[in-house]
């Protein structure tokens, strides 16, 4: 499974900036996430970038592994209370593990093509009746942004079917649009399913 460096190091330069612009939005599906766990429940926020949702997590007496491929990212998540680590998506693993997942626009920096084995490994990173939170921004293809960062755009109908084939039941449907780091605005899809 493949990394994209230059993606890292657009988030390594400009961590501060994102935490400012993005971060600080209320994040779509969160309430309803953190809702539908058990209390205490143990939850791995895959992309946790500077750790204001995963603060927000712990507030609620959630227990969360947070985890982001950038070093500045993890950097921010600490001084802000997290117990965050670096670790790609790769490097994820396990069997039965946690009781939710939180990708918030994090596994559409993954090749197309990689997308079904990680979603396979997150069905089984959850625990039975896990939930995964996933965000992505809508459209077709491939592309980098302004910035660099390369991106994978799904169409919903896309998305829920590799959801489907890798075990998971489609709970909840969010559709929006919002402004991102690189100011341009997207279309985007956050779904909830079970594991």
């Amino acid at each position: 499974m493949s990394e994209d460096r230059q993606t890292l190091d657009v988030y390594d330069a400009q961590a501060a900036e994102y935490e400012a612009r993005v971060a600080v939005k209320d994040t779509p599906g969160l309430d309803d996430f953190i809702a539908v766990l058990p209390s205490q429940a143990h939850v791995l926020d895959l992309g946790c970038g500077p750790g204001l949702t995963a603060k927000q997590m712990m507030d609620h007496g959630l227990t969360v592994d947070a985890t982001d491929g950038s070093d500045a990212m993890v950097k921010r998540a600490r001084d802000h209370g997290v117990p965050a680590r670096q670790v790609l998506f790769h490097q994820i693993d396990g069997r039965s593990l946690y009781d939710g997942i939180f990708a918030n626009f994090s596994l559409l920096h993954l090749p197309r093509t990689e997308m079904p084995a990680m979603l396979t490994r997150l069905q089984n990173l959850l625990k039975p009746r896990g939930m995964l939170h996933i965000g992505v921004k809508l459209g077709t293809g491939d592309a980098r942004d302004d910035l660099g960062r390369f991106y994978t755009y799904y169409q919903q109908d896309e998305l829920e079917e590799l959801l489907t084939l890798a075990g998971f039941t489609i709970i909840t449907r969010i559709l929006g649009s919002g402004t991102g780091l690189d100011g341009r605005s997207s279309d985007w899809i956050v779904l909830h399913a079970r594991s």
